[in-house]
């Protein structure tokens, strides 16, 4: 199984440290599958091999698979037992971040005959037009990638009789002469692209119940970044249900980085001392930026150096250009909102892709709805919410907060 390489490819002096970082992300994601998978670094790929007998069968004699001609890349001798292997390895490697596709190849012996005969194997039952790519890695190969191509295309054509249509084929199959192998594969599945978890550090996320902040989470992740997760629920004034939600979207974001944890803040008591103190039309900025606050407190204690929020300009009332200052000028960490410019059928689109739009569309009452005045300034001047927030003294509000979040991570209670 081949494992290309996403934007890392593009890096420089450093680009060791990425590959590194993304073996270990991989051979981590390969842990939760439960089969056994060896790992080789290449020039712009990683090949992934499972045992001799499931997967990893040299096939000198160019047939892909012991099933015959027919069979798909990533066939294997072990029958449907091994496929269904070969399927989740194949899966979990395209939900690990810096990974830009996963192809199933098969993997023959380095001749040219061999290759060809295997690639004409491939393709039996295809259909439309087809074209081939051949890469030639080792350059003491006989054969140029161009003549390797030209050899093979012909060889299908006379086998099938398929067109072939070099810009816009129905069907590419790829050719790869690597250092001891060669490899061939028709089939892909895209990966997630970006960088490898880790990469970029470790920031905390801000993680309603809602559809947007996931998406922006997951965002970051595509960055490089590990996040931590943030929930702010609103008992006891409500029930726990926006918690159960907020875990069941930890664990389905979790697929991209592992080991994730969410720490949950009951914020109803806090948001009723907001009213006290007056806050009236600035409710909503005045409990964002105690969020803020609490969430800075928070990241420090775990090493975060950043907050993610997934605040869309001009999606609601309280995301307004003069509002959302307001809010960056309530924490010295640097907030990111990857969704800035994004509205909310992109958000929603992404969300779908990702797996965790049905769980946001849940029904829960979020801490965010409560006490909810009936107009939401718009136009939050810093210096009214300084006020408010002294006389309830926000600051050793926020690190009370922060000391009454309690951690969940995949598997407890």
């Amino acid at each position: 199984m081949l494992v290309k390489l996403g934007e890392v490819v593009l890096k420089g002096g450093n680009r060791q440290r990425f590959e590194k970082i993304l073996q270990e992300n991989i051979r981590r994601a390969m842990r939760d599958v439960g089969v056994p998978v060896r790992l080789w670094q290449r020039d712009g790929l990683i090949v992934l091999r499972m045992p001799a007998g499931e997967q990893d069968e040299h096939l000198s004699n160019g047939s892909p698979a012991a099933g015959g001609g027919g069979a798909a890349p990533g066939c294997v001798a072990g029958g449907d037992s091994a496929e269904s292997a070969a399927d989740k390895v194949a899966q979990r490697a395209a939900e690990v971040m810096g990974v830009a596709r996963v192809c199933r190849a098969v993997r023959i012996a380095k001749d040219p005959d061999a290759a060809t005969e295997a690639a004409v194997a491939l393709m039996a039952g295809k259909s439309g037009a087809f074209a081939v790519r051949a890469r030639r890695r080792d350059k003491r190969f006989p054969v140029t990638s161009e003549q390797l191509a030209v050899r093979i295309g012909a060889r299908i054509q006379q086998a099938y009789g398929y067109p072939v249509n070099l810009k816009h084929p129905d069907v590419t199959l790829y050719v790869e002469v690597d250092q001891d192998e060669v490899f061939v594969y028709t089939q892909g599945a895209a990966g997630q692209g970006g960088l490898p978890v880790g990469m970029s550090g470790r920031a905390l996320a801000l993680m309603s119940g809602g559809i947007d902040s996931p998406v922006a989470a997951y965002r970051m992740m595509r960055r490089g970044l590990r996040c931590e997760f943030l929930h702010f629920s609103g008992m006891p004034l409500t029930g726990p249900e926006s918690l159960y939600k907020a875990y069941g979207l930890m664990r389905q974001l979790d697929r991209f980085q592992g080991r994730s944890r969410l720490f949950v803040v009951p914020f109803g008591k806090a948001q009723q001392r907001l009213v006290s103190a007056g806050a009236s039309r600035l409710q909503i900025v005045a409990q964002r930026r105690l969020m803020l606050k609490t969430g800075q407190v928070l990241a420090q204690r775990l090493h975060c150096a950043a907050l993610i929020t997934g605040d869309s300009l001009g999606q609601v009332s309280s995301q307004t250009l003069p509002n959302i200052a307001a809010l960056d000028a309530a924490v010295s960490l640097p907030v990111l909102r990857p969704l800035i410019g994004t509205d909310k059928i992109e958000i929603m689109a992404e969300a779908r892709r990702i797996g965790t739009l049905m769980l946001s569309e849940l029904p829960d009452e979020d801490c965010c709805s409560l006490l909810t005045p009936r107009h939401v300034e718009t136009r939050a001047r810093v210096e009214d919410l300084v006020r408010i927030e002294k006389r309830l003294d926000a600051a050793d509000l926020a690190e009370e907060l922060a000391g009454l979040a309690r951690e969940y991570r995949l598997g407890q209670g």
